[in-house]
């Protein structure tokens, strides 16, 4: 197999403006050892007739630098405070990298889940192991294919941002570049305030926060998961489906509820359950789902538009493999909705409290999927002057079970409702040998 890229330019980019030189704290929520790695998107653009390639890349570059003026931070480097408690932004405009490359692969080999995890890797050629080793929060690659379609690489520090805010400025970068905007244009601003997720001055009520409560491995899970090769699958749920599955969820649960299930909650039911038995796992073994909620909204006084700090919480549905396995979709869709229904202003306080001082603590992995809702951040609209993306994901398709946009033109709404009625690509790598069984079952609702 010939080399995927083959980069051509690689340079540090600095913001177009002068910046505040100073050094900016994270707050407790940003700092958690969990998220101490890159979020890292590929958006793969269709091939467009008369595309001037050297315009294009010189177009992107200076939006970034334009871009890196009121994001100033995204250009600083983040490091461990002296004392060791939290983590700050030394903002130096020290710079992002951004690197152009050239491919020998086609668009339309990106319909599909890459045949093993790091197939894409290349297609972000610097990527940050540590983030705390003074890298820059922010790389991008531009790498153009060999039929004039583009893939776009970024790699954001997910100290400093999180999806909402990765993805807003990814929107704001990419109306730079297509001409637009201009630099003062853009809504809403971008805020730091990250003050605003420390720990407030008042006990949070002690709570039970099962998402930080270990669970005792009964199987060699760890070890499997380290150990057998994963292979990414790629499920592609159109709206019919995703309807079915809601209609499914409602009939088989015991909960009373007129307003039936979300999208999210069915197709995380189904999809846990999915993998929960493709997996083969003791019937005692303890399972849990973990997935990020947003509290911009759940939190008393609401976090201000365009924070784009690290604000959402993990919420946590646990179960046996027993009773995961063996009833129904409502059972698990009831799950999610009750762990969802649990994130309110004292969850949240409890959790920053937890994850603050000397106890730092962090989501166990043993039973865990982990479940990203990418199809909700807007990444299917950032368009650079190329058109929408034809393909958004990952570049490496790991144990994350990851909800992808599909570019679905026929949708009603032109997918406003953020995810709420259209089509969701489910991306997770599991166990090679429960691939067959996996991808079996997800296709077969009412098995």
């Amino acid at each position: 197999m010939a080399s995927l890229a083959r980069v051509k330019e690689a340079v540090v980019v600095a913001p177009s403006e002068p910046t505040p030189s100073c050094v900016l704290s994270l707050s407790a929520v940003d700092s958690q050892l969990f998220l101490r790695f890159t979020i890292e998107y590929l958006l793969v653009y269709p091939t467009r007739q008369n595309t001037n390639q050297a315009l294009t890349a010189t177009s992107v570059k200076a939006a970034l630098a334009k871009a890196l003026v009121p994001y100033y931070p995204l250009a600083g480097r983040v490091r461990p405070k002296p004392d060791g408690s939290s983590l700050e932004v030394v903002c130096r405009a020290q710079g992002a990298v951004f690197i152009e490359a050239v491919s020998d692969r086609a668009v339309s080999e990106f319909q599909h889940a890459p045949r093993y995890v790091t197939q894409w890797r290349k297609l972000l050629s610097l990527h940050v192991a540590d983030v705390l080793k003074g890298a820059p929060p922010v790389v991008v690659q531009l790498t153009w294919l060999k039929d004039g379609g583009a893939a776009l690489g970024v790699g954001f520090n997910h100290c400093v941002c999180d999806g909402i805010g990765s993805a807003e400025f990814l929107n704001y970068f990419a109306e730079l570049a297509a001409g637009k905007h201009g630099l003062g244009e853009f809504r809403p601003k971008p805020v730091w305030d990250r003050h605003l997720m420390d720990p407030k001055n008042v006990t949070p009520r002690q709570q039970n926060l099962p998402v930080f409560n270990k669970v005792p491995d009964l199987c060699g899970f760890m070890n499997r998961f380290t150990n057998e090769r994963l292979c990414p699958t790629s499920v592609v749920f159109n709206k019919t489906y995703v309807t079915e599955l809601k209609n499914l969820a409602r009939s088989t649960s015991r909960l009373s509820s007129e307003s039936g299930f979300t999208s999210f909650e069915a197709l995380s039911g189904h999809v846990w359950r999915s993998w929960a038995r493709a997996l083969n796992l003791p019937s005692n073994q303890i399972l849990k789902l973990l997935f990020s909620v947003n509290v911009r909204q759940r939190v008393k006084p609401s976090l201000p538009g365009g924070y784009y700090g690290n604000a959402f919480v993990l919420g946590c549905a646990q179960s046996s493999v027993k009773d995961l396995t063996e009833k129904r979709l409502g059972y698990a869709a009831g799950l999610v909705r009750r762990a969802k229904e649990r994130v309110g202003e004292e969850y949240v306080r409890g959790v920053v409290q937890s994850v603050s001082g000397e106890t730092k603590a962090s989501p166990d992995s043993v039973g865990v999927l982990i479940v990203s809702q990418w199809s909700r951040l807007g990444l299917e609209r950032v368009d650079f002057g190329m058109g929408r993306p034809v393909h958004v994901g990952p570049i490496c398709s790991d144990r994350y079970c990851l909800f992808l946009p599909v570019n679905d033109d026929d949708d009603d709404d032109g997918g406003k409702n953020g995810g709420q009625g259209e089509s969701v690509k489910v991306m997770v790598a599991v166990p090679t040998s429960a691939v067959d069984k996996y991808e079996l079952l997800v296709n077969s609702p009412y098995s």
